[in-house]
């Protein structure tokens, strides 16, 4: 004997069971639209019921009562149309497509559209194409879907989640009421920024990359072109993103002393938070380093005096022009690796200005730098520049980055040679290998009969190498050190005569750097993709007479541009697939 309790549940569950299988086995009957009906007679599908015994009243349950009107039709949505007062191809819903369209209709592109899936019961719009009718017809139906679960959503009584709500718009009236409800929130859409700090909290601010730059009143500005060439003041400077842009402004010439950002106190006077959200003893004066004054017939002078000048309207008859001017903008803001703000210098290009330079264009430029490191300088951006030195380095081991000397005119260097054509005198003394120079050095090696062959082969592998010969170059000017894998991997290949029981002296040493133009055929950019490091030793010379002999140690640098001919690429043609018929050419064949 189970317990008593399960038996109502157990019948409640059969039940739903018997009514969830009845309503999945049903065959819901629907009414096709052709072409020339007007309107789509549609039938709503019923549940089916669960037998109970006869003479047995329904219970009323929760679930009774009407369901609200749902706010989205089906048959009026249509998510395939997207051209408007046009019929896009293969929409089946569109209503802007006539019967002519449907006919050329391969299929429908979105076959159902549906409400809400959590409803037991919702309506569905079926969409589809009958081939057999000549021409094609489009068949529209709408019926009501039944979902199969038994979690689903049988009646709703909150009639507003059925749609979004409105949110009301603040204004003069509802405003106050507002404020009352709502916890707080900011209406300065100058900055957006909230300068609320907990006195008793520990201060962890710090500047992230991209976050703007604060103020003591708002933020740093940058002005920059946005939506056009025009310049717009609104814009803010972006923590360790480096700009350099210009743009131009439509002024008034006799209002210029009017304009602030034609003015230099406009881009000296803001003070520039430490860290964000902190203003006392954290303000960043921005230190004015220099001032070029530019005339109007483009000569330069440079001025003494760092003081802020204001620009002046001045008026000779019908001339007018405007001096001090701001032409140039420089800042260069030096920053902590805790992301914290330490230095920021302004350089300014001041000049005067006429009717006949409007529209004014001015030039913008910021730069972040950490702080105690130095800027290194790059043999390109991307592609080398011809006289620039080859970047070179060594792989200490595998798995590493690349290791590269601070002098980077000493990563890849060859014998130099000079006046006294002496090896020993030109031990250390190495030139820069320089992209695109061929280059050629050499020097005599006076041997005494004391000297063994092996010791000979040190000391002239020494002179050819130099101290810590490289493993490694980057095939553009700019590549970094810790990318590997993208560096040039340098072939050291040994040619020595076979010759048993002989000693080999190398006495040249050929380095080949392969290079191929890369990028666009209007700015192509110079690529290093093969170096090749050729040793060359010879047989060890022998004494014909006196006690000393004389060997010529050379060496050499070639760069070979191995860039393919560049080819115009062009899209290919279309093939046209079309059969024709096989009487096309009746009565002629």
């Amino acid at each position: 004997m189970g317990s008593p309790g399960l038996r109502p549940l157990l019948l409640v569950l059969l039940d739903c069971c018997a009514s969830v299988s009845a309503q999945a086995a049903a065959t819901p009957p629907v009414t096709t639209e052709g072409f020339n009906s007007t309107e789509a007679a549609w039938m709503t599908l019923r549940p089916a019921l669960s037998p109970r015994p006869p003479g047995t009243p329904k219970a009323p349950g929760p679930f009774s009562g009407p369901r609200p009107t749902p706010v989205t039709d089906v048959a009026a949505l249509c998510v395939c149309d997207l051209s408007p007062a046009q019929c896009d191809v293969n929409c089946c819903c569109d209503p802007d497509c006539s019967s002519v369209d449907f006919s050329v209709f391969s299929a429908c592109s979105v076959p159902s559209v549906t409400g809400d899936s959590q409803f037991c019961s919702q309506k569905a719009a079926i969409y589809s194409l009958n081939f057999t009718a000549n021409p094609p017809q489009r068949i529209f139906k709408l019926v009501d879907q039944i979902n199969p679960s038994i979690f689903c959503i049988h009646i709703t009584n909150y009639k507003p989640a059925l749609s979004f709500i409105n949110p009301e718009v603040p204004d003069e009236n509802n405003f106050d009421k507002l404020m009352e409800t709502s916890d707080g929130f900011s209406l300065n859409s100058e900055s957006e920024i909230s300068f609320t700090i907990q006195s008793d909290a520990p201060d962890t601010a710090k500047y992230e990359y991209g976050v703007r730059l604060q103020t003591s009143d708002s933020f740093l500005r940058f002005p920059s072109p946005l939506t056009s060439s025009l310049c717009t003041d609104d814009n803010p400077a972006a923590f360790l993103v480096n700009q350099a842009v210009k743009c131009t402004r439509r002024i008034n010439l006799a209002q210029c002393e009017e304009i602030e950002a034609l003015g230099m106190a406009y881009y000296s006077s803001p003070k520039i938070l430490r860290v964000p959200g902190l203003r006392t003893k954290a303000e960043i004066p921005i230190t004015v380093q220099s001032i070029l004054m530019e005339s109007l017939n483009k000569t330069l002078a440079r001025l003494e005096d760092t003081d802020v000048l204001n620009q002046t309207l001045v008026e000779a008859g019908d001339v007018k022009i405007c001096t001090n001017v701001v032409l140039e903008v420089k800042y260069s803001l030096t920053y902590t690796d805790a992301g914290e703000i330490t230095k920021a210098d302004l350089s300014l290009l001041l000049g005067t200005v006429s009717n006949a330079m409007l529209p004014l264009e001015q030039k913008f430029e910021i730069r972040f730098i950490q702080q105690n490191t130095k800027p290194v300088p790059l043999s390109g951006n991307p592609g080398y520049v011809v006289g620039l030195p080859l970047a070179a380095g060594f792989q200490p081991q595998k798995g590493s980055g690349i290791i590269q000397t601070m002098n980077r005119y000493g990563q890849l260097t060859i014998l130099r040679s000079t006046a006294e054509i002496d090896c020993l005198a030109l031990e250390g003394i190495r030139t820069p290998v320089l992209f695109g120079y061929d280059m050629q050095s050499g020097c005599k090696l006076r041997l005494t009969k004391a000297i063994t062959c092996q010791l000979a082969v040190q000391k002239v592998k020494s002179l050819l190498k130099g101290h810590g010969f490289p493993d490694y170059v980057a095939p553009f000017g700019n590549s970094r050190a810790q990318d590997v894998l993208d560096w040039v991997p340098i072939h050291f290949i040994t040619q020595a005569p076979h010759m048993k029981d002989s000693c080999q002296l190398p006495v040249a040493l050929v380095i080949e750097v392969k290079w191929t133009k890369y990028g666009s055929l209007l700015n192509p950019q110079a690529k290093i993709v093969n170096v090749t490091a050729n040793l060359i030793a010879s047989s060890f010379p022998e004494t014909n007479s006196g006690n000393e002999r004389t060997v010529l140690i050379s060496t050499a640098v070639t760069f070979v541009d191995v860039s393919a001919p560049a080819e115009a690429g062009f899209r290919a043609r279309p093939t046209i697939n079309a059969k024709l018929p096989f009487n096309f050419f009746f009565p002629f064949v």
